[in-house]
């Protein structure tokens, strides 16, 4: 048998936009993922759920941000900023479509929380890539 000398290494995404939203989704997931897990097995309550969510949302957001931002290799609070707006609209287009959700204040302060914390990842990203 003969060893393998070469392993060629998966395409990466070019677009720095969509690795962003990607990363965002993936952190996204596992947010959602330890919620349910803390409100089935945890002492966690359902009324607390909005603002774990929001948490999420906002974690979700800065590390698409950083990494929209880290590879953009420049204008960081614009690519995290950008990344964080398309990230909220993108929730906030699912809910509306999925559980009939309207707009309300919570709508328009989860789309700021986005944009700012997506805006402070991209800065902290673009500073990471030196």
């Amino acid at each position: 048998m003969n060893p393998i000398k070469h392993v060629p290494r998966p395409p990466q995404i070019a677009s720095p936009m969509l690795a962003g939203l990607l990363y965002a989704i993936i952190w996204l997931a596992l947010g959602a993922l330890l919620l349910s897990l803390l409100l089935h097995f945890g002492n966690l309550k359902e009324s607390s759920l909005p603002i774990f969510a929001t948490f999420i949302h906002g974690v979700s957001a800065f590390a698409g941000g950083l990494t929209s931002g880290k590879r953009s290799g420049m204008k960081g609070w614009y690519q995290g900023g950008l990344l964080g707006l398309l990230y909220g609209v993108t929730i906030l287009l699912i809910g509306f479509l999925a559980a009939d959700a309207g707009f309300s204040l919570h709508t328009a302060i989860l789309l700021g929380i986005t944009l700012l914390l997506g805006a402070f990842g991209g800065v902290i990203g673009v500073n990471l890539k030196k």
